[in-house]
């Protein structure tokens, strides 16, 4: 290069880095791959191939020990019960009552470099378990047996965490880091692994065949080959490939903290572990919130990285879209924990449809192969002519791959060891951390320093809170009114001094919560980015110029205007003694808070701990007045020695040397011995040495207790016991998992499968007895005041009209879905009808079962299910059921009908496998988001209303989830109710379960209400009957298409309004 274009690639600037990004990728569809060939059209040229990694797993076996029932409930009672158990188990007295659990039954499989493999599986089948086995993460309580091996080295052999990547299913963040920062820490602390050492071996070759490598990629190599620096080249390709960069200066944000939305951050979990040099990524459920053409740039931007660049990929995806899933290469289908399929994606319908089951034409493949292993399901995919059917469990499954023609070469394979000789060195690697310790003190430092500018509110309070605290103590305790003429005037002053104290000390409470709303990101990053003590040590030292601070503020307000002893050296000395104290109290917050690790523990085990202090502390009771065999705590007290340091300072000044009358002692020494204090000048040096000594001890406290404890709440297993057959059931019991965050792993057998449930309620109907209303509307009108930002943008009307002559009825027995584009007045109308809306004016009429509505009868017979499922975390769910049926349930049916009416719910809404299971809170621990959903569902149906709304009921579902909540939707129509259902953007399958649509425009007007038809045959031949709309592909879903035909730029562009055509049609 010549002179004038050098760049200094380890100090790109903002926009240099921005430029070079948009020459080498460009738009990140098409850009993304071209670079990367660019890259490696540099590298092979030269001879220098990418190490890889081949992940090999053979008769995995993993399971686990839990209580069952009611004994996995988190009561007093079984804790101590536990307790004591777990004692006499430990000495051989009893024997164990915890059941053994398997979660992943003899598995085998080969993750081939190159190739990218999809996990696939229903809810409950042990993928998360597989991946976190694969990635060596896996929970030291499961018991583990077999091989899991890279390149033929054992686990021990080298360092899984930094070799391989796992993209956890939890976004689990610091709020107050912005999407950019989050993924910068990351890239420093990972470092560049092998990429320095290539690029040195790369630029030696090409200098011997004298070759000039492309300017562009060669910067871009130099830059994320460069170790140590704040702004990475590497965080920002990492951001524009996951479409991060719009919002990359946005803080991640939490409940509490706006910031991005739940997809992105989604995409900030999976960038974090991208931004790493591993060669091997496993990736869990890494779709959840995310739109389905996000999910494909991502799971491509994977892809291209994989085929082009040798690396490994194994990927779990909930229920991907079709598109999606033509990206793997391999598939591999887990059920049960038994691995049913593994191998190319183009064979393995082959190998179903050998086993005599089909995929429909209008069907998913990656839907179907969720199901089929599915007693539910099954039935519906079976297409042999030859022979009746018969429920294929997933056992018979496993054993036929085996002498399936895929599944007899990957065991070929495996029976072949792997030639080590062929491991690249740098693929696998043997140092536990990315960079030298000093750099990650470095950058535990400086993130810890920003975390503290963010926060500085929190400082400022606390500082402005010691101030006014420091002003009323200085008018309390004011030196016009303070004497030094007798021992009672001392006490006066002793009393100041403990107060001060005291004040210091609390200040320090903070702490707590601070350190452990840090703790679940310390544990995801732990020994995986730094060590516990640079994160302890950051922590620690950063805090101590807030202290300097804070403790200024009070003895320079308070010292003299007290008037305590003049001399300015035993000024200084207090000052330091309450920096110390300051310090002390600081560590020992932190400590707790790292043994507590929850802030009930913590604040409950922080109060008693501080509550001691001060009773041992010699003010509150004096020495003499301790019991001796409290007299210990009096010694270990660190309150002591700062108390006895300061009145030590104080008394034995100028101030308190004169004697009083009848006495042979200076007042000073009279005061510390009426209140039990050490009267020797030492004490003060034993006091600061003593306060030292704890602030040494509670930090290394914190540091041990963040390196050995883990965090209380695990992820844990909501264990479901369905019965696979009758007879089956009778023998054994097959399992099921789902991969939750829960208290317990908790089964219950269900006798009954769905189907037989819904038959079972159709032939005798429900324990209760209730009345099918329809609910018909005619021109209803709801409009409310227009908003002031909309009159300052130059709107002149006075009201704005969410909905405008809307007319229909919903029937009983009928599943009505209520859709259209977002601000179509959807929920707005299930408002209105259901009489939820208390503002605005409502117009038109309003007749249930033919009678005009009052709010306070209907309120009595509809039920509304929210789009948030808000529960009590800490009750099973029977237990939320039977309050909802104790408070909406007329007091005159008796209690045995209320409990069986609520069973009969429970078998409705299929919850019956999880009667004992806790709720828990929402994405933390306890239900899934889809088990909450029929919950919510429940909660509603106990109160035996004729009529049920609900909102979104599938929102935030894949599509197996949300065809088990429409299952159970499907069963509460089959009993005679009514029910209308607003949905978003639903699957082919959930759309066609609906009865009739009720589709609504930008406006609030209705545009279509009527029947579906079988494939939706009847909303197809409406709209296609309208000239100009565009007719449906074939195997389209007709509700994306409805919605594409229907929008304001179409109705423009025909030139008509979808409402009047609506109106003027036969249907209408």
């Amino acid at each position: 290069m010549s002179h004038a274009n050098e760049v200094d690639a380890k100090h790109l600037g903002l926009q240099e880095r921005k430029g070079l990004l948009e020459r080498l990728v460009g738009a990140v569809e098409e850009g993304q791959e071209s670079f990367l060939l660019r890259l490696k059209s540099r590298i092979d040229r030269v001879g220098i191939s990418f190490p890889t990694i081949e992940v090999r797993f053979e008769h995995l076996n993993i399971s686990a020990e839990a209580y069952v029932g009611s004994r996995a409930l988190p009561t007093v009672l079984n804790y101590c019960v536990n307790l004591v158990e777990g004692f006499l188990n430990s000495i051989y007295i009893l024997p164990t009552k915890k059941k053994h659990l398997s979660i992943l039954k003899d598995v085998s499989g080969i993750i081939k470099p190159g190739r990218m493999a999809l996990v696939l599986g229903p809810p409950s089948s042990g993928k998360t378990t597989l991946l976190l086995a694969l990635a060596g993460k896996l929970d030291q309580d499961l018991k583990f047996s077999g091989s899991v091996t890279y390149n033929g080295y054992e686990m021990h052999e080298f360092v899984p965490q930094r070799s391989a990547a796992y993209i956890s299913q939890h976004d689990v963040h610091i709020a107050e880091m912005t999407v950019k920062e989050t993924l910068a820490f990351s890239a420093r602390c990972q470092g560049v692994g092998p990429r320095y050492e290539m690029l040195v071996e790369l630029t030696r070759r090409e200098r011997e065949v004298n070759i000039k490598p492309d300017p562009d990629v060669d910067i871009f190599m130099k830059a994320i080959a460069t170790e140590g620096q704040k702004e990475i080249l590497v965080t920002d390709y990492i951001l524009k490939i996951l479409g991060l960069d719009a919002c990359a200066d946005t803080l991640v944000g939490d409940q509490l903290l706006r910031g991005i939305s739940g997809g992105q951050k989604k995409r900030v979990t999976t960038g974090e572990m991208l931004v790493g040099p591993a060669r091997a990524l496993f990736m869990d459920e890494i779709s959840t919130g995310l739109d389905s053409s996000t999910t494909y740039q991502i799971v491509n931007s994977v892809k291209n990285y994989v085929h082009i660049l040798n690396g490994t990929a194994v990927v779990s995806l909930l229920q991907p879209a079709p598109e999606t899933y033509e990206l793997f290469d391999d598939i591999i289908l887990l059920s049960d924990g038994q691995i049913v399929y593994q191998g190319p994606r183009e064979q393995v319908l082959d190998f179903f449809e050998s086993m005599g089951f089909k995929c429909p034409e209008r069907k998913g493949v990656a839907d179907f192969l969720q199901e089929v292993t599915s007693r539910k399901d099954q039935k519906q995919y079976w297409t042999s002519r030859d022979e009746p059917y018969r429920f294929i469990t997933v056992k018979h499954f496993s054993e036929a791959f085996q002498s399936f023609s895929v599944g007899k070469r990957i065991t070929e394979e495996l029976a072949a060891p792997f030639d080590k000789t062929k491991s690249d060195p740098a693929a696998l690697t043997t140092k536990k951390y990315g960079i030298r310790k000093v750099e990650l003190l470095k950058a535990c430092f400086s993130r810890e320093l920003l975390l503290m500018k963010r926060n500085s509110f929190v400082y400022v309070f606390k500082l402005t809170q010691l101030a006014i605290m420091a002003l009323i103590t200085m008018t309390v305790f004011l030196r016009i009114d303070m004497r030094r003429d007798s021992v009672t005037d001392g006490g006066i002053y002793a009393g100041a001094l403990f107060y001060s104290f005291v004040t210091v000390m609390f200040s320090g409470m903070s702490e707590i919560s601070m350190t452990i709303a840090k703790l679940p990101v310390f544990y995801k990053q732990r020994d995986l980015f730094f060590p516990s003590w640079a994160y302890a040590l950051a922590t620690w030292i950063l805090k101590i110029p807030i202290t300097f601070l804070d403790v200024s503020v009070w003895v320079f307000i308070t010292y003299y205007v007290i008037g305590f002893d003049p001399c300015v050296e035993r000024f200084f000395r207090q000052y330091l003694l309450f920096l110390l104290i300051s310090q002390m109290a600081s560590a020992l917050n932190r400590s707790i808070a790292g043994l507590g690790r929850s802030m009930v523990v913590a604040y409950t085990f922080g109060s008693f701990a501080q509550l001691m202090l001060f009773a041992l502390g010699g003010f509150v009771l004096s020495r003499e007045n301790i019991k001796k065999w409290w007299i210990w705590g009096y010694w270990i007290s660190p309150l002591m020695y700062g108390q006895n340091a300061i009145v030590v300072n104080e008394f034995l000044g100028k101030s308190w040397s004169h004697v009083l009358p009848n006495s042979m002692e200076p007042l000073g020494v009279a005061v510390l011995r009426s209140h039990g204090f050490f009267t020797h000048p030492s004490w003060y040096w034993i006091g600061v040495g003593a306060l030292i000594g704890y602030v040494l001890i509670f930090n290394v406290c914190f540091t041990v207790a963040l390196t050995y404890l883990n965090p209380l709440e695990k992820q844990q297993a909501v264990k479901l016991e369905e019965s696979q057959s009758k007879e089956h059931d009778e023998k054994s019991g097959e399992v099921g998992w789902s991969q939750n965050k829960g208290n317990s792993l908790i089964p219950q057998i269900n006798s009954d499968n769905g189907e037989e449930c819904t038959n079972h309620n159709k032939k005798r109907g429900m324990v209760l007895p209730f009345e099918p209303h329809s609910i018909t509307f005619d021109k209803i009108t709801y409009s409310v005041d227009m908003p002031q930002s909309m009159k300052n943008q130059g709107v002149v009307e006075d009201k704005l009209v969410l909905l405008k002559c809307v007319s229909g009825a919903f029937r009983p027995g009928v599943l009505t879905a209520l859709m259209g584009v977002s601000g179509a007045g959807k929920t707005t109308l299930m408002d209105v009808l259901a009489g939820r809306k208390t503002r605005g004016n409502i117009e038109g009429n309003i007749s249930v079962s033919g009678y005009p509505k009052k709010q306070d009868s209907f309120a009595r017979i509809s039920g509304y299910c929210e789009q948030n499922d808000i529960h009590s975390p800490y009750v099973t769910v029977y237990e939320s059921l039977m309050y909802s049926a104790w408070l909406r349930l007329s007091t005159k049916i008796s209690s045995g009908t209320r409990k069986m009416f609520v069973d009969e719910v429970m078998g409705l809404v299929e919850l019956n496998p999880l009667r004992q299971a806790l709720v828990g809170l929402s994405g933390e621990s306890g239900l899934s988001t889809e088990q909450r959903k029929r919950l919510t569902i429940a909660v509603e149906l106990v109160a035996n209303p004729s009529v049920i709304f609900m909102d979104e009921p599938t929102s935030g579902l894949d599509a197996r989830a949300a065809a088990i909540v429409m299952r159970a939707v499907r069963n509460i129509v089959d009993t005679g109710r009514t029910i209308v259902c607003t949905i978003h953007q639903p699957s082919i399958d959930i759309f066609e379960a609906f009865d009739e649509l009720f589709l609504m425009k930008q406006g609030g007007q209705e545009m279509y209400v009527g029947p579906l038809g079988r494939h939706s045959c009847h909303l197809i031949k409406y709209f296609e009957g309208i000239e100009g709309v565009s007719k449906i592909k074939n195997g389209y879903n007709p509700a994306t298409w409805m919605l594409e035909v229907t929008t304001s730029a179409k109705e423009t562009a025909l030139g008509i309004d979808f409402a009047d055509v609506y109106r003027s049609s036969e249907i209408y």
